[in-house]
């Protein structure tokens, strides 16, 4: 079976004089040839969209989808320093995610409406 991701990487690599650090870059475990790299590009969009929710009314805010978002970013935030290779990025959005979810409860919490 063919693989088309090495192939490509190496023929991205390949095709210029790439300076030692975009190389490394480009060849590395968790790099942009990985989906160790996309991985936390999309996960930031949910990160945003629920920071941009900080806007919103707290009738508005899901108690239950705000203590899904945080326990996946808490629980996340500890396995991207389990898995090799150790993906810092991953974990930086998990983080995020995982305070956002706890910020946007607390101001349920704070607003009496914790259990609607």
């Amino acid at each position: 079976m063919v693989q088309i991701v090495p192939l490509l990487q190496k023929r991205v690599l390949g095709m210029y004089n790439w300076s030692p650090v975009a190389r490394k870059f480009l060849e590395h475990p968790a790099g942009p040839f990985t989906i160790f790299f996309w991985c936390p590009m999309i996960k930031w969009c949910i990160t945003f969209a629920n920071i941009k929710d900080l806007k919103l009314p707290t009738q508005q805010i899901n108690s239950k989808q705000q203590a899904a978002i945080a326990l996946s970013g808490l629980i996340w935030t500890r396995y991207c320093f389990v898995i090799t290779p150790v993906n810092y990025s991953l974990a930086a959005v998990n983080f995020f995610m995982g305070l956002s979810g706890c910020y946007q409860l607390f101001r349920k919490w704070q607003a009496g409406q914790l259990l609607d």
